[in-house]
């Protein structure tokens, strides 16, 4: 154990002097690039590839020039046969929100183990628990949904209201916003009855099926804060935390965004992690906001890497979507797989390419897997190592990192040289003690001997 400190302690200061020498430019090739970091996409990608800056109502008065971090980042077309960079290659099937991975933990259905840990993996440490209980307070029906203002109020046009949303997302403390054509399999076939447990009762009297469509879907994103995870190793006391805080940033916005354009004379529901009727990844994916990567259905935004949450508000006020991002990620998964070499449950396969799942192509990880070790992780609450060691999320703020960002999104070759890179530093190994801020519960750590009791009857919501 102390020559793995000493180890990852030399890492850092050989890390840091190698970037205050500033010869990390000179070892990229990339020194004559790097001047304005922020434009470095935007500056570095030949005028061969198809970069397209977002026309007037593509993004907002706030934040009129969209942060991908250095990124490359080029558009997709939506069409039938891709979602982004996601090959559709058959029906995607609508999925049941009983057979997700807690809800499959909650049915007994993965393991005793994540049976009796899947109702106390959050609120064991008092600090996730606290912000996990008032997110509850914005997750019932009458918060996510309503009818609306039975008069429609005169709105801008499309591109001028999608601007409109974006600058009152940013204004709500949003870290990112995207705007997507709604993908009727993003839906779930049915949704779990808020009021019921699938501990308790069949899975038939706990769910009823989702028919609400709407054409537009608006994201809000919220980064999980980077310093707290490079204090961090990934699955201590603070991991569920880093959820729950973007839960709970995106969940109260989704639910305002929503409220005002119902409001407004239009339908508008939000999705939270308290209320889902709908998927999420898809959605990061049809609103410009990121690719799916190794870890399955996770995606990656070309800044934020894997470092987020999201909530979303599906709507039919008329907007105009953005599209899709390409910014190199299945490239770089390709020839990366620190997640996959670096994870606790081994859920993340180490597979070197996609295949079919559900109709569509990914890596297909091990859900139950990923599941068990979350809810019954006994040296913290749930796990986010995957997000602390990819090379897309573990960096501190620097003109050196956005270069790393720009390299990593150019194909596999230069996927590869960041990957080494990356190695070389000891990236996501370490835990950088002066952003270690919070206090650890060990003794709170232990998986209950059994499930509680049934919880008292409670009526059901009317949908």
């Amino acid at each position: 154990m102390v020559e793995k400190t000493e180890q990852k302690q030399k890492l850092g200061m050989n890390r840091r002097n190698f970037l205050k020498a500033g010869m990390a430019a000179t070892a990229m090739g990339v020194i004559g690039a790097i001047k304005a970091p922020a434009k470095l996409a935007n500056a570095a990608v030949p005028s061969s590839v198809n970069y397209l800056a977002p026309a007037k109502g593509q993004w907002s008065k706030l934040h009129p020039e969209h942060n991908y971090g250095g990124a490359s980042v080029t558009f997709a077309e939506n069409n039938d046969q891709w979602l982004g960079t996601s090959k559709l290659v058959g029906t995607v099937k609508n999925t049941n929100e009983a057979d997700m991975g807690f809800n499959l933990a909650r049915r007994g259905l993965i393991s005793d183990r994540a049976h009796r840990g899947v109702y106390n993996f959050v609120p064991k440490h008092p600090q996730g628990g606290a912000i996990s209980a008032t997110l509850s307070f914005v997750g019932t029906e009458d918060a996510v949904d309503g009818k609306p203002a039975p008069e429609k109020l005169p709105i801008p046009d499309p591109e001028q209201m999608s601007q409109h949303i974006r600058d009152l997302a940013y204004f709500l403390r949003a870290d990112e916003v995207g705007i997507g054509k709604m993908p009727s399999y993003a839906y779930y076939s049915h949704k779990v009855y808020p009021t019921k447990d699938l501990a308790y009762q069949p899975v038939e009297e706990c769910v009823y099926p989702v028919t609400q469509r709407y054409p537009y879907v608006i994201v809000v994103m919220v980064d999980q804060h980077l310093e707290t995870m490079l204090g961090s190793t990934g699955y201590d006391g603070v991991s569920a935390s880093q959820s729950m805080r973007s839960y709970h940033a995106t969940g109260n916005i989704a639910v305002i965004i929503a409220k005002y354009i119902r409001s407004l004379g239009y339908n508008a529901r939000a999705h939270h992690a308290r209320n889902y009727m709908a998927v999420m990844p898809p959605l990061i994916l049809a609103a410009g906001l990121g690719e799916l990567t190794r870890t399955g259905d996770c995606a990656a935004h070309p800044r934020l890497g894997f470092r987020l949450k999201v909530a979303a508000v599906t709507t039919d006020l008329p907007l105009l979507p953005n599209k899709p991002i390409d910014f190199g990620m299945l490239d770089f998964c390709r020839v990366c797989g620190k997640c996959a070499d670096e994870c606790p449950s081994k859920a993340i396969t180490p597979d070197k390419d996609p295949i079919e799942y559900n109709g569509y192509l990914r890596w297909n990880s091990d859900m139950k897997k990923c599941t068990e070790f979350r809810v019954s992780n006994e040296e913290g609450s749930s796990c986010g190592r995957c997000m602390k060691v990819c090379p897309w999320n573990s960096k501190e703020d620097s003109w050196f990192h956005e270069a790393g960002l720009w390299i990593g999104s150019r194909g596999e070759a230069n996927a590869k040289l960041l990957k080494s890179i990356d190695d070389m530093f000891g990236y996501g190994t370490e835990q950088i003690e002066k952003y270690k801020w919070w206090l650890e519960w060990p003794e709170l750590y232990k998986i209950p001997a059994s499930i509680p009791p049934a919880p008292a009857p409670k009526a059901s919501p009317a949908h």
